[in-house]
């Protein structure tokens, strides 16, 4: 552990000189970030809340569909046509989140959910059995992929640069899988280029893009042959609703062998005799869906639609460059270069410095010796300018750039 600053008597609370006077509220031609927006997320009134990374912020949409949801459980008790076209609302929006066909997108309860019941579609057992992962996934990943070797696969933890993977993914590679957004480091993958690396000797590459999507503008076709994310986070809704996004024509190469009922291409017909997998990304859905989170999940991606992510993508990026200007006045170190939503400051003590910033109001969330900051539509300059404040009253709990 590097050596602790000692605070000069004369530290102010303010905020560090060089942060940019002003970060615009509103970006979009519909004026519904920042301020504009914030008033829906009551959490506000009371609290400077940059934990999007962790969860989203509650806003007045989401609660109210978890209202609607049980009023009419109340009413007419089982819905089941009204659940069954909540999810198609809910798979249509997704796809139009990511430029994709409602038919090439699956709903799951998680993206754990999601990506078991792809690779249990791959055949591991060949010449064709190498799993190439980042050393920057989310556990979800990486014990899925290591779950594999029980069917014969190879895994092989790579560092996060094009090149690394590169090293690693040839001919025996059946799967490559690779973090939009490290939700360690806040670091964003180069997935473009992972992907060109994956298609050149015809493997699989799987996104896992939970930390970004819905904050950064991302094309699914451009990003990977499968795309996968959830609710929890930037989409603004609740944990159990996931969805896995599948290039035009590939599901109907694969056949998945973890399934469910509503995977099947009659879903109402109730047969036992037959597997018969959907002809769409269906055949990745499982059991009975997660109808209140389904709920939910559409109200939060509404908003995120309403907004518009390159919109809320250049908003982020303003406050970013607000709060990565003042983390430099104060010499603070983060664990990579912020080009994304969350941004990760090194700590000596991390759990004592979230629990400090919580003493102060504001919530945040800290993962490997890092405090971890996430920005989103609904925050500010004056939350930005909060935090530094914070932060310059527990200087001591910061590492130095000069010390890393």
């Amino acid at each position: 552990m590097p050596p602790v600053e000692k605070v000069p008597d004369t530290v102010s609370d303010t905020v560090p000189e060089t942060v940019p006077e002003t970060v615009p509220d509103t970006v979009s031609e519909t004026g519904i970030v920042g301020e504009a927006v914030r008033g829906r997320f009551p959490v506000f009134e009371r609290k400077v809340y940059v934990n999007s990374c962790s969860q989203g912020a509650l806003s007045d949409a989401v609660r109210a569909a978890y209202e609607e949801y049980l009023a009419g459980w109340d009413e007419h008790g089982a819905e089941w046509e009204h659940w069954v076209e909540r999810a198609e609302a809910a798979r249509a929006a997704f796809a139009g989140l990511l430029g994709a066909q409602p038919d090439d997108v699956a709903i799951q309860t998680s993206v754990s959910a999601a990506v078991s019941a792809l690779v249990s579609a791959l055949d591991l057992s060949g010449e064709r059995n190498r799993i190439v992962i980042s050393e920057n996934e989310f556990p979800t990943i990486g014990q899925i992929a290591h779950a594999q070797e029980l069917r014969g696969a190879e895994v092989v933890q790579v560092a996060p640069e094009p090149e690394t993977y590169a090293a690693e993914i040839d001919e025996r590679t059946a799967l490559v899988c690779s973090t939009l957004i490290s939700y360690r480091t806040g670091a964003v993958h180069d997935v473009q280029a992972i992907y060109a690396l994956a298609r050149e000797h015809g493997a699989l590459m799987l996104v896992d893009g939970y930390q970004g999507i819905g904050a950064i503008p991302l094309d699914a076709a451009d990003a990977g042959d499968v795309v996968v994310g959830g609710t929890v986070k930037y989409l603004l809704a609740s944990a159990g609703l996931a969805f896995m996004t599948c290039r035009p024509g590939l599901v109907t190469e694969l056949l998945p062998t973890q399934t469910g009922w509503f995977a099947d291409e009659n879903v109402f017909e109730m047969q036992i005799e037959h597997y018969r997998p959907h002809r769409s990304a269906r055949r990745f859905d499982a059991g009975t869906p997660p109808v209140p989170n389904i709920y939910a999940g559409v109200a939060g991606v509404g908003l995120i639609a309403e907004a518009g992510v390159p919109a809320i993508a250049a908003h982020v990026s303003g406050l970013v460059e607000r709060l990565v200007a003042g983390l430099d006045e104060l010499g603070a170190d983060v664990a990579a270069p912020p080009c994304g939503p969350l941004v990760c400051v090194r700590s000596t003590d991390a759990a004592a410095l979230v629990r400090a910033l919580a003493d102060d109001d504001i919530v945040a969330s800290e993962r490997d010796s890092s405090l971890r900051v996430s920005l989103h539509l609904y925050n500010t300059a004056d939350d930005v300018d909060a935090v530094l404040a914070a932060l310059v009253r527990q200087r001591p709990l910061l590492v130095r750039a000069r010390d890393s």
